[in-house]
């Protein structure tokens, strides 16, 4: 049976930590990290590449995906597409140091 697939655009957030380099996907509520940059881009993606084939083997793929926010698009052959980043800042906030 032929592999069937399609092109998504996931947003991938990029922090260093110490000497690792995260990534974190909000829409996947997915992180990996890497040594280097390039390490950690190609984490991401093998692990991407896992959880989808672990949600289709488990048969939860359409409720994870739901819960995480994406949607189905198109006929006859509905494609999911993950939640529209709409725009990555940072924001200031107060942390407390204790009573």
């Amino acid at each position: 049976m032929p592999k069937l697939e399609y092109p998504v655009q996931i947003p991938v957030n990029f922090f260093r930590e110490g000497d690792q380099f995260v990534a974190h996907c909000p829409v996947l509520d997915l992180s990996t990290s890497g040594g280097t940059f390039e390490q950690a881009q190609e984490r991401f993606t093998e692990a991407v590449e896992m959880l989808f084939r672990d949600l289709i083997e488990r048969g939860t793929l359409d409720e994870v995906l739901e819960s995480y926010g994406w949607h189905k698009v198109g006929t006859p052959d509905p494609r999911w597409v993950p939640p529209q980043l709409v725009r990555s800042v940072e924001q200031e906030a107060l942390i407390p140091l204790g009573a």
